[in-house]
């Protein structure tokens, strides 16, 4: 594993290492030693998985409120998306393509926002989350609240599809 700093402080891009032989590939993803020594949050609480049938699904941009804050590794195990977060104190942003083939992940540290939108039908996420889910801290932004400025990839020709909870976030300010 390669860990990549991004231009947001405690977020990283992991990029993987392929052992390749005959039968395929072999890689690690995930190792807690590695992450502990870089300064993220290397606990695993939970995994959970979000299937999306179409190119042009946008969920997000969600956290949870403290004290349950919670990190998280978001890995794509089939298709494609461009993975964004948001560092809610400074409101920058980072987005970054992740899909099955290019063996990327990206750590969200505790007090980012976090969201994507696929960019292939079928696309399965993977999310190693430091802390378990607390229903009554989740909390979200809206994804296209001017204040963040994210430069989302273009809406496929049927256009976005995105939950009613999603699009109708109160921008941060």
């Amino acid at each position: 594993m390669r860990l990549v700093e991004t231009p947001l402080p405690g977020a990283w891009v992991v990029e993987l290492d392929r052992l390749v032989d005959e039968r395929g590939h072999f890689a690690r993803t995930y190792d807690a030693e590695l992450l502990a020594a870089a300064g993220m949050d290397a606990r695993v609480s939970q995994m959970n998985t979000s299937f999306n049938r179409t190119a042009g699904t946008l969920r997000g941009m969600h956290f949870q409120a403290a004290p349950h804050g919670e990190a998280k590794l978001v890995r794509i195990t089939r298709g494609a998306i461009f993975d964004v977060i948001v560092d809610l104190a400074t409101h920058a942003w980072f987005g970054v393509e992740l899909t099955a083939a290019n063996d990327r992940s990206l750590f969200v540290p505790a007090g980012f926002a976090h969201g994507f939108q696929t960019l292939e039908d079928d696309t399965e996420v993977l999310y190693v989350m430091s802390t378990p889910y607390v229903g009554e801290a989740a909390r979200g932004v809206r994804w296209d609240d001017p204040a963040f400025a994210i430069g989302w990839p273009e809406a496929p020709p049927g256009g976005r599809t995105i939950s009613r909870r999603d699009a109708e976030y109160p921008d941060v300010t």
